[in-house]
């Protein structure tokens, strides 16, 4: 149910790890607990953010939610089309990545969840 190559966090993004740079977003479960998106704020581009940091903003028709970095660097880049169309996280949560960082100790995503892992952490809750 979730991809075997990312990683996840107990806040319930995930992260795609390629030449070190991480790739973003929230989870299926966690676009399916929000219900139908309506509006993502994404950190800016350059903004230095620190682990665990909330750095940006998903806002369903019923709540909003936090979006936590996974580990601590620069934000490199934001996907744009999420400020025009945030459904696509509703339509592909793996697709539809929300920010790319350059971190600056690498050594953080190795305490990130397997999807065994967060698979028991969605269960519970």
């Amino acid at each position: 149910m979730y991809p075997e190559n990312y990683r996840y966090t107990k806040e319930h993004e995930w992260v795609l790890i390629e030449d070190g740079i991480g790739t973003i977003g929230i989870t299926d479960h966690a676009q399916e607990t929000l219900g139908d998106l309506v509006y993502v704020e994404a950190p800016a581009v350059g903004r230095r953010v620190t682990k665990d940091e909330a750095c940006g903003i998903v806002e369903s028709v019923k709540t909003a939610s936090d979006v936590h970095t996974p580990a601590s660097g620069e934000v490199i880049a934001v996907n744009t089309e999420l400020a025009d169309a945030p459904e696509k996280i509703n339509a592909d949560a793996y697709a539809a990545w929300i920010f790319r960082l350059k971190p600056s100790n690498p050594a953080e995503f190795a305490g990130l969840l397997d999807a065994d892992a967060y698979q028991k952490v969605a269960d519970a809750g």
